[in-house]
C-alpha cells in the first residue's frame, strides 16, 4: 500500500505527463490515465463550449463536471480553483466575476501552473493568478475567499478531510462552494484500486458517496446540496486491461456505482471552534 506522500507524488508525475498529451487523449481516458478507449469518447468530462469565458485552448478534458456553471458566482467575488490546470475553469469563473473580483487556481504540478499563467498572459488577464501549492495546505489566508471552485481534484488527494478543513479556513463566513468529483456506490475490485493509473485516472482514489458527503458536513459546512449527479461507465476495452474475464463480468453485473456528483456547501456566518477559522 504507497502512503499518502507517495500517492501525491504518483499524482504529480502522471499529471506533468498528461499535461503534454492531446485533450482528445484525455477525454476518451480516464482523466488522462494511461490507457484511451476507442468505444467512448467523453467518459467523465462535460461540454464547456456554452459557457461564458470558455477557451479550448486551456482545457485539458480532465474534469468530471461543470463547477463553474453551478457555483453561483456574482461580480467581484474572490474566486478559488482548486487544482486549476491549465487555467479552464478560472477563465470561466473570470467571466463570472468580471474585472473587479479576482480569480485565484492553485495546482502542485509546476507544468500546470506554467501553462496557466501562459494563457491568463496571452489574454490580459490581470487579475486572475496561479500559485503554486497543496490544496491540503492552501497559500492563501483565513477568510479569505468568497467561492470555492475544483473540477475532479479531491479525489487524487489521499487526505480529503484535510482539504475540506482548508476550503473552511479560507472561506469567508457565508462564502460557498460548488465542487465536482468522482464517487463510488459500492467497493472496486482490488485490480483497479491497486492500479496507478486507475488513482492518477480519478477512480481508484475515490471513496464512498456517503463518506464523502459527511466529511463535507463533518468540517463544519451548512445547506450541504448535490447539484448535479451522472452516472460514469467505464468502457470494456479499458477496464479489459486491468480485470480478466471472470472478473470484468462480476464488476458488471455488481451493484457498484462511479458517479461524478458536484456538491454545494456553504460556510455558516458564525465561525464553529476548531475549524481554524477563529
Amino acid at each position: 500500500m504507497k502512503t499518502d506522500q507517495e500517492l501525491k507524488e504518483l499524482v504529480k508525475q502522471k499529471y506533468s505527463e498528461i499535461a503534454l498529451q492531446d485533450a482528445k487523449e484525455n477525454k476518451s481516458s480516464c482523466c488522462g490515465s494511461g490507457e484511451c478507449s476507442t468505444e467512448v469518447y467523453n467518459i467523465m468530462s462535460d461540454n464547456y463550449e456554452g459557457l461564458e469565458g470558455y477557451n479550448p485552448e486551456a482545457d485539458l478534458g480532465l474534469g468530471c463536471g461543470l463547477p463553474t456553471e453551478f457555483a453561483l458566482i456574482k461580480e467581484g467575488d474572490t474566486v478559488l480553483d482548486l487544482g486549476s490546470g491549465a487555467g479552464n475553469d478560472c477563465f470561466i469563473a473570470r467571466a463570472q466575476t468580471g474585472d473587479t473580483g479576482k480569480v485565484i487556481g492553485v495546482d502542485f504540478t509546476p507544468i500546470m501552473i506554467e501553462m496557466a499563467r501562459e494563457n491568463a498572459e496571452k489574454r490580459g488577464f490581470n487579475n486572475v493568478e496561479f500559485r503554486k501549492g497543496d490544496i491540503e495546505k492552501l497559500p492563501l489566508t483565513s477568510n479569505s475567499v468568497d467561492v470555492i471552485v475544483s473540477n475532479c481534484v479531491l479525489n487524487l488527494v489521499p487526505n480529503k478531510k484535510g482539504v475540506f478543513e482548508e476550503m473552511y479556513r479560507v472561506l469567508k463566513p457565508e462564502g460557498h462552494f460548488s465542487i465536482s468529483d468522482v464517487v463510488l456506490i459500492g467497493e472496486l475490485p482490488l485490480e483497479l484500486t491497486k492500479q496507478a493509473e486507475m488513482y492518477a485516472g480519478c477512480v481508484s482514489g475515490a471513496i464512498q458517496k456517503e463518506s464523502y458527503l459527511n466529511l463535507i458536513n463533518e468540517s463544519g459546512f451548512v445547506e450541504v446540496i448535490v447539484q448535479k449527479e451522472k452516472s460514469i461507465l467505464l468502457p470494456d476495452d479499458i477496464l479489459k486491461n486491468y480485470l480478466n474475464e471472470e472478473s470484468l463480468e462480476l464488476f458488471k453485473t455488481s451493484n457498484i456505482g462511479i458517479f461524478s456528483i458536484t456538491v454545494f456547501g456553504k460556510k455558516p456566518d458564525t465561525c464553529i471552534s476548531g475549524n481554524g477559522c477563529c
